[in-house]
């Protein structure tokens, strides 16, 4: 029998799918990513969305702002240790007051087995924040709906970059040695 809390961990990615739906979100651009990985799938077959799929992080930045530019609404996917390559792109966001919507599974951090994940888990947040990402954090599942509501109106209504960091608490242990 499955705890309050491990229901939880198995539902956010569709309460994030619920938001981006209610939002109005019809583009979607990743990296692939196991953290990412039910709510891709979600997206995918959902028939309003068009995904994309990204050989580097920045090329959703620069779709992002050419989403917007279109008249439609995206949202990136990542994981912490690609935010290192979106922060020269992220000065357009800022100097064009454009919107974009991040979606970070977090790496490097609670729990970590990788350590090449760590530089980056550590600093994910100041680095967004030094770019002019307003950013926000979620510990638990039971949290993200609300918080990517929030998120998602201030990105959408007030044009600005808004990252939402999915901590790896939510998400749960990697552990590739089975």
């Amino acid at each position: 029998m499955q705890t309050d809390q491990q229901t939880r961990a198995t539902v956010w990615p569709d309460d994030i799918f619920e938001v981006l739906k209610e939002n109005g979100v019809t583009q979607v651009a990743y990296v692939p990513d196991a953290g990412h990985s039910k709510l891709i799938n979600r997206c995918h077959a959902e028939k309003t969305m068009k995904t994309v799929v990204l050989t580097t992080e920045e090329e959703g930045v620069a779709m992002m702002a050419g989403s917007f530019m279109g008249g439609a609404k995206g949202v990136l996917l990542m994981q912490s240790s690609g935010v290192g390559n979106c922060i020269n792109m992220l000065s357009m966001f800022q100097e064009c007051r454009l919107p974009i919507l991040m979606l970070v599974t977090m790496r490097g951090v609670w729990g970590e087995f990788n350590p090449w994940q760590v530089p980056m888990g550590g600093s994910t947040a100041k680095a967004l924040e030094n770019a002019g990402v307003i950013v926000h954090s979620v510990e638990h599942a039971e949290e993200i709906k609300e918080t990517l509501h929030a998120c998602a109106r201030l990105a959408f209504n007030t044009h600005r970059p808004v990252a939402v960091l999915i901590q790896q608490r939510v998400i749960g242990f990697k552990n590739w040695s089975k």
